[in-house]
């Protein structure tokens, strides 16, 4: 009962949980994997978006495997990223089609524009 009022108010448990183990996976990285990883992380927390937590542990999880794996098989960093670094971490990012922020700011566009419309044909 304590445990569903808490998340009400503070959000899941166990994604805080997975979150915490994937802050974990990344700090256990070599360099330069953990330094890279960072990165894309701090980058995918401002620009990737996304809100809903499921989604967001998803993507995190599945970007610590890439890295995981990467160093297990010794991939250079730029053979992941690439030479556009930004543009791989946003396409890795809109690869997970949760909810993000920006879709309430593009509805309210919507219908201040249709609304708008409506004014002028009456």
């Amino acid at each position: 009962m304590a445990a569903k009022w808490i998340e009400t108010v503070t959000g899941s448990l166990e994604q805080k949980k997975q979150y915490k183990q994937y802050k974990a996976r990344i700090e256990a990285l070599p360099e330069p994997y953990r330094t890279a990883a960072k990165a894309v992380d701090r980058y995918l927390m401002y620009a990737g978006g996304i809100t809903d937590g499921d989604t967001m542990v998803t993507m995190l999880g599945d970007a610590a495997d890439l890295w995981e794996r990467a160093a297990i098989d010794g991939t250079p960093v730029r053979d992941i990223v690439g030479e556009d670094p930004v543009e791989f971490a946003e396409e890795f990012a809109a690869a997970y089609s949760g909810k993000q922020w920006i879709d309430k700011e593009r509805a309210r566009l919507n219908k201040a524009i249709d609304d708008a419309e409506r004014k002028t044909q009456k």
